[in-house]
């Protein structure tokens, strides 16, 4: 008995063989198409805002790889060697190129974006981006971003190198919280790292130092921080507090300012008052933007931390003391003025001072 016969397999398979056929002879057409057509254009797309790296330069490392490209067979291009030397290049982050039978050869180029840029203990300056790889200052470009200073172990060797520390790789975690959340992007202009290894914030809005600590927990502080802001900020004011502690789970530790020891001092301005006050129309138009974000916001009213408020010690300073001879006998008294200083009351207060009355005089009183 002779096998039913599957045609529709036979035909299944006959109809691959046909399209696969088809695609060598579209391939060779093409191969033969490439070798006749010659480069006309050279496109080179360089998307986004920033510039660290121009047309110019792009057509600078073509020609010294490849040489001039316009007027060249398509066939003696090479599209792999350009995109590999494209991306050693320390400010492109991927590099693309292609060509069509129309011989328009083109280049499509990803900058590499920073995050945050890092000036260490060393004095060194680079960039972290957005995959946590270091690359070098532009000569050509400063990109917005946040800056890091102090005390920063993490130096720059190769042009693209991965990070070494651990603090490095907490401030370009912290760096990334912040640039992703829209109220943090706005309110946090720098951040330092002090002598104990602790993150510091500073914000634009308040003059006080946020302690972070580390960016471990890092999306739960900055809650906690949120709900500080809502509930005490408006309360006592953003320039109460010298430190917000939020380095602790569920904690807020909370240093106020002593008014009292602060000395009263002949304003000198500088350059850094005049960017001061230029920017005082930007704060205020960024502490309503604030202020929005906190009402918008929803806090679970069980996480909110308990906050301790740590009052400076109140300094005690002993008057100074003058000691004044007496004068002759046959001489008027004067007086002399005496002034007690402290530094809660600032203006002199004037003492007379008496000479001493004769010894004799004293002895007379007593017999009589």
């Amino acid at each position: 008995m002779l096998k039913r016969i599957n045609w529709s397999a036979i035909f299944t398979g006959f109809a691959w063989l046909i399209s696969l056929a088809g695609v060598v002879v579209l391939l060779s057409f093409i191969n033969i198409k490439k070798q006749t057509v010659k480069c006309t254009e050279v496109k080179i797309l360089i998307p986004g805002a920033d510039n660290f790296i121009e047309r110019e330069e792009v057509d600078q490392i073509l020609r010294e790889d490849q040489g001039v490209l316009v007027g060249r067979n398509l066939e003696q291009i090479n599209i792999h060697q350009i995109e590999k030397k494209l991306q050693s290049n320390p400010y492109i982050g991927f590099a693309k190129v292609y060509a069509d039978m129309d011989g328009v050869l083109s280049i499509e180029i990803k900058q590499r974006q920073p995050v945050l840029r890092i000036l260490n203990a060393s004095g060194q300056d680079f960039y972290i981006d957005n995959d946590g790889l270091k690359m070098p200052i532009s000569p050509n470009f400063t990109a917005n971003v946040l800056v890091a200073t102090g005390n920063i172990q993490e130096v720059f060797g190769t042009r693209v190198d991965t990070l070494r520390t651990q603090m490095a790789r907490d401030l370009y975690k912290t760096a990334q919280y912040i640039k992703q959340d829209t109220l943090w992007d706005n309110q946090i202009e720098q951040i330092i790292v002090d002598a104990k290894n602790d993150i510091e914030l500073i914000p634009r809005v308040g003059n006080q130092r946020i302690i972070l600590g580390s960016a471990d927990s890092i999306d739960k502080k900055m809650k906690n921080l949120l709900v500080f802001y809502k509930k005490a900020m408006p309360q006592v004011g953003w320039e109460t507090y010298r430190t917000i502690n939020i380095k602790y789970t569920n904690q807020i530790v909370c240093e106020k300012r002593d008014s009292s020891l602060i000395a009263k001092k002949a304003k000198v301005f500088t350059a850094a008052d005049s960017i001061n006050i230029t920017r005082k129309v930007s704060d205020s138009l960024i502490r309503d933007v604030i202020a929005d974000a906190i009402k918008t916001r929803d806090n679970n009213e069980s996480d909110k931390p308990s906050v301790a408020v740590i009052k400076p010690k109140p300094t005690i300073v002993k008057p100074k003391v003058l000691v004044v001879k007496t004068v002759d006998k046959k001489e008027k008294a004067k007086t002399t003025e005496v002034k007690t200083e402290t530094k809660k009351i600032n203006q002199p207060q004037k003492t007379s001072v008496k000479p001493k009355a004769d010894a004799s005089k004293k002895v007379a009183d007593k017999k009589n």
